[in-house]
């Protein structure tokens, strides 16, 4: 083989490289996307640069056409004083029922979106991951949790290898 050929095969490693999970991470099973639609919000992060400074975050996530889901990414940015949005689209990596999907913001580019801990009785909150332990979430269904919440998230992710002393508490306040 020459090194034409061999291109496609090193792009498909490197991008699919990107939608794995953390070793010890393990999405949900008897997922059900139906439910997991709708309106999230953003109760705690660790940061990085497409998040930065933002404020009252928000998740919305719908079904697309083509079977994929809709997710729609919106925060304030205090500093621009103004709204900032993204689309993107995901797709399930193993099947329907297992909370692990990847999603793209950016063309043919996809990270891995694995939902860790979820409150099957009414999904109500989602402990999420991305490709490694630098990316973490917890989502909830209204801007406020319980401390109770919070307390078990940070342990929980702490003992997975999360950076729980960097998390950042998302102020959420009037989404105008």
């Amino acid at each position: 083989m020459n090194i034409r050929q061999l291109m496609p095969v090193f792009l498909a490693i490197l991008l699919g490289g990107c939608v794995k999970l953390p070793e010890n991470v393990k999405p949900v099973s008897d997922f059900e996307a139906d439910r997991y639609l709708g309106t999230w919000y953003e109760i705690a992060r660790l940061d990085h640069s497409f998040e930065k400074g933002l404020s009252q975050v928000t998740a919305q996530y719908s079904l697309r056409d083509d079977g994929g889901i809709r997710v729609i990414n919106r925060g304030y940015s205090k500093e621009k004083d103004e709204w900032q949005e993204a689309e993107g689209k995901a797709y399930f990596v193993e099947d329907e029922n297992t909370g692990y999907l990847k999603v793209s913001f950016f063309g043919p580019f996809y990270g891995a979106y694995g939902i860790f801990e979820l409150d099957k009785e009414d999904y109500s909150y989602s402990w999420v991951s991305g490709p490694d332990t630098g990316y973490l979430w917890l989502l909830a269904r209204s801007p406020e949790v319980s401390e109770e919440l919070k307390q078990r998230f940070v342990e929980r992710t702490d003992e997975l290898g999360f950076n729980t002393d960097e998390l950042i508490w998302v102020e959420q306040g009037s989404q105008e």
